[in-house]
């Protein structure tokens, strides 16, 4: 059920019994717990009552564990292409991951939207970065180049750098567990897969977190990996 619900999505309860192969009365208990854990958060909407991940800190825990999770083992082409499509790019709670993620912020850092500050190189991964974690100290900060490649973008940098000093991180950095380097996450992240989404970069599935980049996506990531500072 944590799983089902890592794209940032909100769920019932039948619907969450269904993707997880329980019963309803099965799927209430362990509701129950997780909500009562601060793994879930809870809404009512009618007689409905949907369930989402309480925050990215527990998106970023299911992708920590991950690494260490034993993986099913593959005995279908079905589940080998399933798997294929996670690693090349996927939501992780309300931003971008797998291939496509970090070639995105490869992209920034090429087009100096983002810099890097720790010394490092493209999006790799300092040895004492956790794999799947966000990272504590960030490499990256913005770049001279970021108004105009964010609003290229389509992208609100003004509005986003205006946000009270409690508002969410714009910049947050996770070392992606199937890539083992850098992508972005924060509020920054999730303003750029809200514009996947808008601009058709990227379209969801139906069920997981998997998603299709399109020729569109592909085109704005080549237009932008072209914009490398000099």
């Amino acid at each position: 059920m944590i799983s089902a619900l890592s794209d940032g999505r909100a769920l019932p309860a039948s619907v969450l019994a269904h993707e997880s192969g329980v019963a309803a009365s099965t799927a209430s208990g362990h509701l129950t717990r997780l909500v009562d854990a601060g793994v879930f958060a809870v809404e009512q909407s009618g007689r409905h009552r949907y369930y989402r991940l309480a925050g990215p800190d527990v998106a970023a825990a299911v992708e920590a564990l991950a690494v260490i999770a034993p993986q099913p083992p593959v005995s279908s082409l079905r589940e080998s292409t399933r798997a294929a499509a996670l690693r090349r790019a996927r939501t992780c709670y309300d931003h971008l991951a797998g291939q496509f993620g970090v070639s995105l912020l490869e992209a920034l850092v090429g087009s100096g939207a983002l810099v890097r500050t720790d010394g490092g190189a493209g999006t790799a991964r300092r040895p004492e970065s956790r794999l799947a974690a966000a990272v504590r100290q960030h490499p990256f900060r913005l770049g001279t180049g970021a108004g105009q490649v964010f609003a290229r973008l389509d992208v609100d940098l003004a509005e986003l750098l205006s946000r009270p000093a409690s508002a969410r991180p714009l910049l947050r950095f996770c070392v992606d567990w199937s890539e083992q380097r850098y992508h972005l996450a924060g509020a920054l992240g999730a303003a750029l897969l809200t514009r996947a989404e808008g601009d058709g970069w990227v379209t969801r599935r139906s069920e997981g977190r998997a998603v299709d980049v399109t020729d569109r996506g592909r085109s704005m990531l080549d237009v932008l990996s072209a914009q490398d500072v000099a």
